[in-house]
């Protein structure tokens, strides 16, 4: 038999065991580990407190902007449209024409009435000098009468001092004639030139009446002068054409819509949450994403706070005093305005979804 051979020291290996050797490595990795998770959780921690807390936010935002309804002031047919869809016109531009035919005649008949009003004021004038003249004459006439009745009288007195010898009876009785004659001359002039005075009275008293007649006549005109103003229908304000109804040949009546003209002035409706306003004042600045153009932000501000909420200036708005009650969320609806002006590369359609950033901090 061999004898049992046992092992020497210098052949016994020293090397570590394989999973020792991970052990210790993983136990290098933890404060690693440990610090790039803190490093994480203190970047997500800035990014709030720098970029979130201080925004409020909501995607319930739209293009708001004002709409003018365009409508005709006078009836008739359209005689020409010229004007098309989604076309910008700038103020004073033509829109629709309405046949002017008929305003046309009425204000021709218009200028002849004013015309002839003027030529009766012009009359009622000329009455006056005239009735004046007469007026005048007939004084002057009182005049000789007065002188004439005079002078009968001074004969008949002669006649009458003298001795009947010396005188006729015929003489006599024909200068009492004469003197009669004379007083009823006179008392005929001065009835005469009274009657001249009161037509003037009354010439003047139709001066107002015609000149009322000629401011009457001027109205008028001015009307008719609108009237046929009105068959050319232009735009009110710079914008583009929308929701065009009207055709050529239709017949219009007075304030049927015919289109819409929306200005390019713009601004932001969104509808926050009540619990967002804490906050929130006019003035603030807002970083606005339009989703038409989400290569570009815009820069704009708060410009008010609605004094109420969506819901209260509903067509149909909430009873909470009736029935149960459950509390719900109200939204705001906050207006806020662009800081750059319009450019003509980024038109901003109404009701275009838009996602503001308010900086409430």
């Amino acid at each position: 038999m061999k004898p049992d051979i046992e092992p020497s020291a210098a052949t016994v290996s020293t090397e570590p065991l394989p999973a020792e050797t991970g052990t210790g490595s993983r136990k290098r990795f933890i404060p690693l580990i440990v610090a790039l998770g803190l490093l994480i959780i203190g970047a997500v921690a800035a990014y709030y407190f720098v970029a979130v807390r201080p925004y409020e936010t909501t995607d319930d935002a739209f293009i708001d902007g004002h709409t003018i309804q365009i409508s005709p002031q006078v009836s008739g047919h359209v005689l020409a449209v010229l004007i098309n869809d989604n076309q910008f016109v700038k103020k004073g531009d033509p829109l629709v024409q309405i046949d002017p035919r008929d305003y046309d005649a009425a204000l021709a008949q218009a200028r002849a009435n004013l015309a002839a009003a003027q030529g009766r004021l012009a009359q009622a004038q000329h009455q006056v000098i005239v009735s004046r003249a007469k007026a005048g004459q007939e004084r002057a006439a009182v005049g000789v009468a007065e002188a004439e009745a005079t002078r009968a009288e001074a004969d008949l007195a002669r006649y009458q001092h003298i001795e009947s010898r010396a005188v006729s009876r015929e003489q006599v009785d024909a200068a009492i004639a004469a003197a009669h004659s004379s007083a009823a001359a006179l008392e005929e002039a001065r009835k005469k030139a009274d009657a001249s005075d009161a037509q003037i009275g009354q010439d003047q008293a139709q001066i107002p009446t015609a000149d009322a007649g000629v401011q009457q006549a001027e109205a008028a005109l001015r009307q008719a002068e609108l009237n046929r103003s009105y068959a050319d229908i232009t735009a009110p304000e710079d914008g583009w054409v929308t929701r065009r109804v009207v055709e050529q040949g239709q017949y219009v009546q007075v304030g049927q819509v015919l289109l819409a003209i929306v200005p390019r002035h713009v601004w932001i409706t969104a509808n926050f949450k009540e619990t967002q306003l804490t906050y929130m004042k006019p003035g603030q600045p807002v970083w606005i994403e339009v989703d038409a153009f989400p290569q570009r932000k815009f820069r704009g501000r708060v410009d008010s706070i609605q004094a109420g909420t969506g819901a209260q200036f509903s067509l149909l708005p909430p009873e909470n005093a009736a029935g149960n009650y459950v509390k719900v969320v109200q939204r705001v609806p906050v207006k806020i305005v662009f800081d750059e002006g319009e450019d003509p590369n980024f038109p901003m359609p109404l009701g275009a979804s838009v996602v503001p950033r308010v900086n409430v901090r």
